[in-house]
């Protein structure tokens, strides 16, 4: 069955048969894997530099082109410097096999694939991708920081894993390799007749027949083949005792329960290139958060001198604004965690998205807050989008806020709080990744 398909990979029931002869010109299954590892190492980068111009959201996918060069396998060639060697090329209008094709003179064709400096030129390899295997190449090295399993009770999801071989079961897990092989041992230890045996003791009998002076051997010889016949027939090809099917057992897959707290100020101090910076950096998280994790909440507060919680569409989309109380925002926090999120079993995040504007007597009391949520959290981010222009007679310009201090001094406390700050649009995604890349988080 496996040689009828030389590149396919032939599926029957739930197991596979893998054909693993070699492809043409001698790149068998571990060269495709490395080439397929320097693919996707290409792709990544590649994905990772058109971020900045190209939107994140796009449901479509991606096309991404990658040159040859970069995944091109090593290999031994002629010496092209003489201009003479074998090839055998298709044929066209212009040339039939065995016409023999000369030289490029002097600045005349022959390019190849160096660049020659001049004009344009395309990419040889363009992958089109979709959507989640865009989002899986954008956030394949990030990941929640300090992210652990908190009780027994969060293993609620199960998988099938193999567990051995069964004697009955459902046909569609028959294990054919495995029967076989207990059907070939089993005929080995009762020592069935095999065909060649009993070819053999028929061609013996015929050539006695042959000659009457050996009546008596012949009838022997007859009497022996009968025996194998009755036991060949006695000992089946299969029997019912050589079946296996595949066991399967179902294993509890613990998560991480989690829940991620994004706390952005709407405050009249927030414009709308303010808003709009903080509105990108908590989409690119719930993409990254709904592509990486399934079991985490995600709670919405907006606030202003009060804090609410609000719905996705709310959070993204709502116009309120007035002044700024930041303690208002943590307050609420604090008592969302109490109510329905006890530490115990749920990884606690925090991120903060403002301005840094708060009112004075406020900074006190969002320092208190902090102290009393700060042991409660796996991880607190603070993000300050910084001004750059005059807003009721104060220039932010490279200066930081009253908060930003106030985090600071928190900081030296709790190594648990991450504080960034932001002048544009274009670094968010730069930003995002220095947040919850794996190497910056360890």
């Amino acid at each position: 069955m496996v040689e009828q398909s030389s590149e396919k990979q032939l599926i029957m029931s739930d197991y596979s048969i893998i054909d693993r002869r070699k492809n043409p010109k001698g790149k068998n299954l571990p060269n495709r894997q490395r080439f397929l590892k320097r693919v996707k190492k290409y792709l990544g980068e590649q994905i990772k530099k058109n971020m900045k111009t190209k939107s994140i959201t796009n449901k479509d996918g991606a096309d991404i082109s990658i040159p040859n060069r970069g995944i091109t396998e090593p290999n031994f060639d002629y010496d092209t410097n003489t201009g003479h060697w074998e090839r055998i090329l298709p044929g066209n209008k212009d040339f039939v096999e065995g016409d023999r094709i000369p030289k490029p003179q002097g600045g005349q064709g022959g390019s190849g694939n160096k660049d020659a400096g001049q004009g344009s030129s395309e990419d040889d390899f363009e992958f089109t991708i979709s959507k989640e295997e865009y989002l899986d190449l954008v956030f394949e090295d990030l990941e929640l920081p300090d992210l652990i399993k908190k009780t027994d009770q969060a293993a609620i999801t199960y998988s099938r894993h193999r567990a051995g071989y069964q004697v009955n079961g459902n046909p569609s897990q028959l294990d054919l390799i495995k029967s076989l092989k207990n059907s070939m041992g089993r005929r080995l230890a009762l020592k069935r007749p095999n065909k060649d045996d009993i070819k053999q003791v028929e061609e013996e009998l015929e050539l006695l027949l042959k000659d009457p002076e050996q009546k008596d051997k012949a009838e022997q010889v007859r009497l022996k083949l009968e025996a194998l016949l009755r036991k060949k027939s006695a000992i089946a090809w299969v029997d019912p005792i050589d079946i296996r099917y595949k066991r399967f057992e179902k294993q509890p897959i613990p998560y991480a329960k989690a829940v991620i707290f994004c706390l952005m100020d709407v405050s009249a101090s927030m414009e709308e290139r303010e808003k709009e910076i903080a509105k990108r950096f908590y989409l690119l998280l719930y993409l990254f958060l709904q592509q990486k994790y399934k079991k985490v909440d995600i709670v919405f507060i907006r606030h202003a001198e009060e804090a609410w919680e609000s719905t996705e569409e709310e959070f993204f989309y709502s116009t309120e604004s007035g002044g700024t109380k930041i303690s208002s925002g943590l307050t609420l926090i604090e008592n969302i965690i109490k109510e329905r999120y006890d530490p115990n079993d749920y990884n606690i995040y925090v991120v903060q998205a403002s301005d840094g504007d708060n009112f004075a007597s406020d900074n006190e009391e969002v320092e208190g807050v902090l102290n009393t949520i700060m042991p409660l959290l796996q991880y607190y981010v603070y993000l300050e989008i910084k001004k750059t222009n005059y807003n009721d007679g104060y220039f932010y310009g490279d200066y930081h806020s009253s908060l930003w201090y106030v985090m600071s001094h928190i900081s030296t406390i709790f190594k648990n709080l991450k504080f960034v700050s932001i002048d544009n649009v274009d670094e968010v995604v730069s930003i995002f990744r220095h947040i919850f890349h794996k190497d910056n988080n360890q």
